[in-house]
């Protein structure tokens, strides 16, 4: 049973519905509207966008050409002719074939490089020897060997420790080598005069009893940093 509330509700309903036309929309159905227009692409813009790289490309491309075949000049082509050789002889010899001489040719350095043995020098001490004392040196006798040698005579076997230009440096070169040296205390000695390319000297020569104790002599020397030769 159907009371007289509920009767009066489903009566309303009704009405509402029949006051909707056919072509009435609904706002709540209804979607939103798409326009084909707003998202397409404008072709004319993009277009002319294209002509326009297009025209300053080939723009750029002009100018490079005519900057390479104007502004740089005339290319130069090889016409494949000979090249003239100057006039006058190809070689001339020098007026001075020999080479030019300079000065100082031929002194003492040219002349060891090329294997000329000289003899070595010390320096000359202007100090006075001391004098001998009496009884431990014996007075030497000066004996002439040969026409440019004279030798203050002593036996056994020469080792050269220098050469000077006058009796007396090389008696006070010997002294001084003995204040260097305790090697040649106690060692006789002698005065060689002789003639080389320099002019007269006077080589110094400690003396040996012996050729072997005169190379073992020599070799101590040259250990002691001194320089010498032994003379047979």
């Amino acid at each position: 049973m159907i009371s007289p509330s509920e009767g009066y509700r489903g009566d309303r309903a009704d009405e509402a519905e029949l006051a909707l036309n056919g072509d009435d929309s609904l706002p709540w159905l209804e979607s939103d509207e798409y326009d084909p227009e707003e998202g397409a692409v404008d072709t004319k813009r993009i277009v002319g966008f294209a002509a326009v790289l297009l025209v300053l490309l080939a723009a750029a491309i002009g100018g490079v050409w005519w900057y390479s075949n104007h502004a740089m000049g005339p290319s130069i082509v090889a016409d494949g002719s000979t090249i003239e050789a100057p006039p006058g002889p190809y070689k001339e010899r020098p007026e001075d074939a020999g080479g030019k001489t300079f000065a100082g040719t031929g002194n003492v350095a040219p002349k060891v490089g090329e294997g000329i043995t000289r003899e070595g020098q010390l320096a000359e001490d202007t100090t006075p020897p001391a004098p001998p004392e009496a009884g431990s040196v014996p007075r030497p006798v000066i004996a002439t060997r040969s026409s440019d040698e004279t030798v203050i005579e002593q036996d056994g076997v020469g080792v050269q420790v220098g050469a000077y230009g006058s009796q007396g440096a090389a008696e006070t070169g010997w002294a001084t080598l003995q204040r260097q040296t305790t090697l040649l205390n106690g060692v006789r000695h002698r005065v060689v005069k002789g003639q080389a390319d320099i002019g007269t000297v006077y080589r110094l020569q400690a003396v040996a009893p012996d050729l072997s104790a005169a190379r073992t002599l020599c070799e101590a020397l040259k250990a002691d940093g001194l320089a010498c030769q032994v003379k047979r």
